[in-house]
């Protein structure tokens, strides 16, 4: 049972109190819902992305979950070409559901220095959710 109150007190919690990117909220929360402990090095890789290190590319959200996705496959025993099909699988499905995989088209309100910090916060719970299923449901 994914705990949706902990996602988003948890994604609150690392936005506000030590300024953590998306990507790397990403892997932590699912880390702690799947029970997988991460290495500082997997987290350190998932350092520049939040859209390509600013640049509005790929969602962190997007990229994070298939790092995660990586690690699970992995886990399970899963073949290379398993683990890049569920990645294809999980795109194509966020895309579908969000309607793009861009940071700079995902974030609200775009990007604008008048812009506050971590306008992606309601993103972030619904992306982390919305993973968390679709890992549930091709992993547990």
């Amino acid at each position: 049972m994914i705990d949706y109150e902990y996602i988003r007190k948890t994604v609150h919690d690392l936005y506000w109190g030590i300024d953590e990117n998306c990507a790397r909220t990403t892997l932590r929360i699912l880390s702690h819902i799947f029970g997988i402990e991460l290495e500082d090095q997997t987290l350190d890789a998932a350092i520049g992305l939040h859209g390509a290190g600013g640049y509005r590319a790929q969602c962190g959200l997007v990229e994070g979950t298939l790092m995660f996705i990586g690690i699970e496959a992995g886990k399970a025993g899963k073949s290379k070409k398993e683990a890049v099909a569920l990645c294809y699988e999980f795109a194509s499905s966020f895309e579908s559901h969000f309607g793009s995989l861009r940071c700079s088209e995902l974030r609200p309100e775009g990007f604008s220095p008048d812009n506050p910090p971590h306008l992606c916060e309601g993103l972030t719970c619904s992306a982390i959710e919305f993973s968390a299923e679709f890992i549930a449901d091709h992993f547990v």
